[in-house]
Formats: structure tokens, C-alpha cells, sequence
């Protein structure tokens, strides 16, 4: 098959830019190809996640994973954690757990564009170009998004516009 097709832009550099912090991670290097670890046909296992810089008003935080390269017109949503409290500052490897054991007592998980609930790894069709998989960390003004498992990824993503106070982001890629 021909994949043969332009690059989508950054999600986020489509969006009004707000303040901005840190995030880290011993998983993810910035623009470098992710282990397979991370990979639906590796690990399948979230990586580890850390963030500092984020404004005082933080009341919560949504951690999320998005594949804008996903031959769709819409890209391909791989993790949302909504609800995390604001004394959170990072997620260890592995806190995408279907299971949610991972995460702090309130926090949540959607289900991914595949069905999956919990971090779904990178899973770019055979053949393709290296896909780009944007994490973020939004920091928001409320302390619930007041959403259930019941909402799409979509859903998410259009609620956290309304109240980011300050988004940090960090780019992995992965080819098959």
C-alpha cells in the first residue's frame, strides 16, 4: 500500500499557545524513535512521564498521547488520564495499566481510538513513515473535568481547551 502523504502539522501549533512548562521523560527523547517497549507489538507499556514549571493555580492535570501522522483525517488518540490531582508532578513507567493501578486515587483512563482503555502503544502501520506520538501534560483551572469513562478522546480534548492554564509537550517517534 502507498502512504504516500503530507505531514500534518503539530496538533498544538494549530491552537492558541498558552504558558508553558516542563516535561520529561527517561522513556522519550525528543524527536528520537521510542523503544518497542512503548509499541502495541512490544511492551505496550506507557512510558514514564515527569513535570515541573506548571503555574500555582494548577488544580489538575490530563495526561494524554496523540499520533497526528495515523492515516485518518483525524488523527489517532492513544492515552487520555484525566483528573489527575494537582499534587501530581509525574507518572512512573507503566501507569497506563488497563487496570488503572497505575494512577492516583481519582484519576481515570479513556478507552484509546482502538478500543483500548489504558495507554495503547505506537502502532504506525508496517511500511509507513516514523509516526510522531505527542505527549502533553495540560494543567488546568478546575479539578475534574467533570467527564466519565463514558466520553471520547475527543471529548477530552475539547473540554481541556477550555481550561489550560499551561500545556508542556514532548515528541517521540516509532516506525514498523
Amino acid at each position: 500500500m502507498d502512504f504516500t502523504r503530507p505531514l500534518p502539522p503539530d496538533p498544538y501549533s494549530l491552537l492558541p499557545v498558552p504558558a508553558t512548562f516542563t516535561l520529561t521523560s527517561p522513556d522519550v527523547t525528543a524527536g528520537e524513535p521510542m523503544s518497542a517497549d512503548h509499541a502495541v507489538d512490544g511492551g505496550n507499556t506507557s512510558p514514564a512521564l515527569a513535570w515541573s514549571g506548571y503555574p500555582e493555580a494548577t488544580r489538575s492535570f490530563v495526561v494524554s498521547c496523540f499520533d497526528p501522522d495515523a492515516p485518518t483525517p483525524s488523527g489517532y488518540w492513544h492515552w487520555h488520564v484525566l483528573d489527575l490531582p494537582a499534587s501530581v508532578d509525574h507518572l512512573e513507567r507503566g501507569a497506563g495499566a488497563a487496570d488503572g493501578s497505575g494512577l492516583p486515587a481519582g484519576a481515570f483512563q479513556l478507552a484509546s481510538d482502538g478500543g483500548q482503555v489504558g495507554f495503547e502503544g505506537a502502532g504506525p502501520p508496517p511500511g509507513d513513515h516514523a509516526h510522531r506520538y505527542v505527549f502533553a501534560v495540560h494543567a488546568l483551572d478546575v479539578e475534574s473535568l467533570d467527564l466519565t469513562t463514558d466520553n471520547t478522546n475527543v471529548h477530552a480534548a475539547f473540554n481541556v481547551y477550555f481550561h489550560t492554564l499551561a500545556r508542556a509537550t514532548l515528541t517521540g517517534t516509532y516506525q514498523r
